[in-house]
């Protein structure tokens, strides 16, 4: 039985999309794959979905079976043994949620990362302070310092993201509250934060909008939502959303549709990058 992993790489995601591909390629039912492996069905299921590690033995069966040739089957494992390589955040393992590692693998392979988020600055645009802040005031700062901490650290060792030398392109949609919500009494910890938001604006890849209250509600007044575009095709569009407990990842064309019309329909209505730019410094100045 192959092992379970808290969550997939999106390396294995890939691959296990493109196992299914050569399987129904082959002509082949799950139960027909199972039988070449003398498995269970759901062991197959298990290895195309990206629920569990991709066995290197498994895969060099399948694929044979699959009628690939010998030379695209080396390629492909050594493609495997890489995704089955743990991610940097499964260090963090103590204190990330199951359902927020898929959104930490996500963020690092994605090429475009688009945004909404109505009630805080975005966690890869967060200062240390700011991000503490956070973390304190809500159920993480029940855990204690320690963890909070450890939140704190992992929250800024994501961002090391933007500066890779080919980031991804970051597009956030900020409601306007986010400026106006106080997350500490300290006023320097707001001012600072404005002052790094400012900074970020400036780079290529980042681009950063408010939605203001003048004008008025928008679509996307229900939920922070997350929308991921990557290079790989074999891998589709896919959106996070979050609430208390947990979170979903949708990734059906009619869901992702959806969401990527809102996003669309709040970019054109929120203000351009350069009145953004003017509305941060506005703020700034109160501070």
């Amino acid at each position: 039985m192959s092992e379970r992993r808290a969550a997939p790489t999106v390396g294995q995601v890939v691959l296990g999309r493109r196992l299914q591909e050569l399987r129904e390629t082959a002509g082949l039912k799950r139960e027909e794959a199972a039988k070449v492996l003398r498995v269970a069905p759901a062991t197959v299921r298990r290895m195309e979905m990206a629920e569990v590690a991709l066995k290197i033995p498994y895969v060099q069966i399948l694929l044979t079976a699959y009628g690939v040739p010998a030379a695209e089957v080396s390629a492909f494992v050594a493609l495997a043994e890489e995704a089955n390589q743990p991610g940097w955040w499964q260090r963090y393992h103590d204190v990330l949620p199951d359902w927020f590692s898929m959104y930490v693998s996500l963020e690092g392979a994605a090429r475009i990362v688009r945004s909404y988020e109505p009630h805080f600055v975005p966690g890869l645009l967060q200062t240390e302070d700011y991000a503490r802040a956070v973390m304190e005031a809500g159920t993480i700062g029940n855990a204690g310092g320690d963890a909070v901490e450890r939140h704190v650290s992992l929250r800024m060792e994501r961002q090391r993201l933007l500066e890779r030398a080919d980031p991804p392109h970051l597009w956030v949609v900020m409601d306007e509250t986010v400026l106006r919500r106080p997350v500490s009494i300290d006023g320097r910890v707001m001012r600072d934060q404005l002052d790094k938001l400012l900074e970020l604006a400036t780079r290529d890849r980042v681009t950063l909008q408010v939605a203001e209250f003048d004008d008025g509600p928008h679509p996307g007044t229900y939920a922070p939502f997350t929308l991921f575009r990557f290079a790989e095709p074999e891998l589709p569009d896919m959106v996070f959303t979050e609430y208390l407990t947990g979170a979903l990842y949708l990734d059906s064309r009619t869901e992702v549709s959806a969401h990527l019309e809102v996003l669309d329909h709040m970019t054109a209505r929120a203000a351009s990058t350069q009145r953004t730019e003017k509305i941060l410094r506005r703020y700034r100045e109160n501070f």
